[in-house]
């Protein structure tokens, strides 16, 4: 028996990746996904590698998961994918704490995040 196969969420010419629990703040990450959000993919990847920005390096392994996940597993042409959605989610915060002076102490959050993104495959422009 087993489970019923689901219907598929996305059209034909897309393919997604999604990364959880990423120890940045959904605010620092939406900086960096800010960036790509409707670029051609190749362009989008070299915007990542030289991006100053801690977490560029883990948006880049996830938009390099959904390029592969739309040629491998959806058979898309690579050269015609552009960044067609890119959102962030908030996920847990952790709670610690650190002593501060006077016997007293401050509540410290850190907090995670969540990553999609989608790619899509677009027709060539004749030129």
């Amino acid at each position: 028996m087993g489970k019923p196969k689901h219907e598929r969420v996305l059209k034909d010419n897309e393919a997604r990746a999604v990364t959880r629990t990423i120890r940045v703040s959904p605010q620092k990450l939406n900086d960096v996904v800010m960036m790509i959000r409707g670029k051609k993919a190749q362009k989008a990847l070299a915007d990542l590698e030289f991006s100053r920005r801690r977490i560029a390096a883990t948006v880049k392994t996830t938009l390099e998961s959904a390029i592969a996940n739309a040629e491998n597993n959806h058979d898309l042409d690579v050269d015609n994918l552009i960044v067609a959605e890119a959102y962030v989610g908030k996920s847990i915060t952790m709670k610690r704490f650190r002593v501060r002076g006077r016997g007293r102490s401050t509540r410290i959050l850190k907090p995670f995040s969540h990553l999609t993104i989608v790619v899509r495959e677009v027709e060539e422009e004749a030129a």
